[in-house]
């Protein structure tokens, strides 16, 4: 299973446009390249049902929300509080995205996409807020991975459409033999 983890690092008590559209951009992308979508730590007191139709109502992107309603009816959200311990253990090894990589945990998108084509389960996480994510979650997360392979810093919603087209785009490559 490949999960793509979205940790709020904005406000944690008041909704915000930016939790909403991120969900609601995240959601096409999730359902276009296989990902189930997990949400960590956003202030919504509502359950999954409500989320869906709370992000819904609020935004036109990912075509008013069907793809989230889709995610949602195949069981493919998730809504979690932040863990203090470890991530659960149904996410598989845990991938922490920066630009600036632990060399002892790197893993380059080749990699990757290798062992996704071995069958493994990965949780991605990307933060959402201005200081990306907490760093105390790199510490639970067997992998670092910089998705440009040069450094590049990118902003949550390019991350989160990129990693998963890029990640998916090698491993059609590699499986088609091209």
């Amino acid at each position: 299973m490949l999960t793509l983890g979205i940790v709020n690092t904005y406000d944690k008590i008041k909704v915000l446009d930016a939790h909403y559209r991120a969900i609601a951009r995240a959601a096409p992308i999730c359902h276009a390249f296989g990902f189930s979508l997990a949400l960590f730590d956003f202030p919504f007191n509502m359950d999954a049902d409500e989320l869906v139709d709370f992000v819904a109502d609020k935004t036109t992107i990912g075509e008013s929300g069907k793809y989230l309603r889709m995610l949602h009816e195949k069981r493919h959200l998730f809504v979690f509080d932040l863990p203090k311990k470890g991530f659960q253990s149904q996410f598989g090894s845990v991938v922490v995205t920066t630009s600036k990589p632990d060399k002892k945990y790197a893993m380059t998108p080749e990699t990757f996409a290798d062992e996704i084509m071995h069958n493994k389960s990965f949780l991605v996480l990307v933060g959402l807020g201005r200081k990306g994510l907490p760093k105390d979650l790199f510490s639970l997360a067997r992998y670092h991975l910089d998705i440009t392979s040069q450094g590049i810093s990118l902003e949550t919603c390019t991350a989160i459409g990129c990693i998963p087209a890029y990640i998916m785009g090698i491993v059609h490559t590699k499986s088609s033999g091209k």
